[in-house]
């Protein structure tokens, strides 16, 4: 299996709309895409609808918990997230232009994973609770104040926004043999 292709795109209009099927490419490290920042959403409008939910459906499809615009090549500020086990519990969230507004002296640490370091887990140390701020598909402010899971996942998938990955988190010995693994999985493959 090959790598997904890599695409500079400045904001995702040409991919979203040249996208057949909902259920789109993930990039995986070391792809430079994943280490941009990403920029705000201007406007809440049905292209971010439907990225949103071509997300959701990604990540369902993947499988995964939480998935950032930037691991499918749109350099926005969109993330989509469900820690729901079992398809019948279900509750996606969707977040545009999320901002951590608060952060609990509290840390937490849990083994995250993730779509674009596949096949790769580590102890990552967050904070334990977070407050959110964010614009939801329609475009309505809110706000959520997450615990536990939820909180690690929204914190795990706003660090892609800033083009930081869950192993930079990690000491740069651990981080090196990462990347060192996944080059040579990708030259294998190709």
């Amino acid at each position: 299996m090959t790598s997904p292709p890599t695409r500079p795109m400045s904001d995702g209009r040409d991919f979203i709309e040249s996208s057949i099927m909902a259920v789109l490419p993930i990039l995986t490290a070391p792809d430079p895409v994943l280490k941009s920042k990403s920029k705000p959403v201007a406007t809440v409008d049905d292209r971010i609808r439907t990225l949103l939910a071509d997300m959701l459906d990604t990540m369902y499809h993947a499988p995964g918990i939480g998935l950032a615009a930037p691991q499918i090549g749109v350099l926005e500020r969109v993330i989509v997230m469900d820690i729901g086990r079992k398809e019948e519990d279900r509750a996606p969230i969707r977040m545009v232009n999320p901002e951590i507004v608060w952060a609990s002296d509290e840390d937490n640490t849990y083994e995250e994973g993730c779509l674009s370091v596949p096949e790769h887990y580590s102890n990552v140390v967050r904070p334990a609770s977070v407050k959110v701020r964010y614009l939801d598909e329609t475009g309505a402010k809110q706000e959520i104040l997450a615990d536990g899971l939820l909180a690690t996942v929204v914190q795990h998938e706003m660090d892609h926004l800033d083009g930081i990955l869950f192993i930079d988190h990690l000491s740069s010995l651990k981080r090196n043999m990462i990347l060192r693994k996944l080059l040579k999985a990708r030259k294998e493959s190709e």
